[in-house]
């Protein structure tokens, strides 16, 4: 069974555009530059009601802030990849910018809060990609 994908929305697409060429690009607020993820219709930075979001690449670097080992699939297609750990990723682009994704090195002894991590890309489907991560050597 194939996994579910990303159903993006006028606000979303620009990201999951980006995803498919492998580029982790997050949304900029024109008036105060600072990165919401996921956006909305207010910059949760400034407060602005038309924040004129601009899609920008980032690093995609950043450190573990939580975890989760799934043992069980909620959804259809994640079967087979059971056991598979989520991570809660604070990316050092920004101090409260986070996203959750697969840690494609699975359950290792590496693993631990602090972490460092960079963002890699699953493709799922053609043209479909989504945001994972793989842990990196301590710096």
């Amino acid at each position: 069974m194939t996994r579910p994908v990303p159903v993006p929305d006028a606000q979303s697409a620009p990201f999951w555009e980006a995803a498919a060429r492998h580029v982790l690009c997050l949304a900029r607020c024109g008036d105060c530059g600072v990165v919401s993820h996921p956006p909305d219709v207010v910059c949760d930075h400034c407060g602005s009601t038309s924040p004129g979001f601009t899609f920008t690449p980032v690093d995609g670097r950043g450190a573990v802030r939580s975890w989760t080992v799934m043992r069980q699939s909620f959804l259809p297609g994640f079967e087979q990849l059971i056991p598979f750990v989520l991570v809660d990723v604070e990316l050092a682009e920004q101090p409260d910018v986070r996203l959750i994704g697969r840690l494609l090195d699975g359950q290792t002894p590496r693993l631990r809060l602090g972490a460092p991590v960079r963002t890699v890309f699953e493709p799922i489907r053609p043209a479909v990609a989504v945001p994972a991560f793989e842990l990196l050597e301590d710096e």
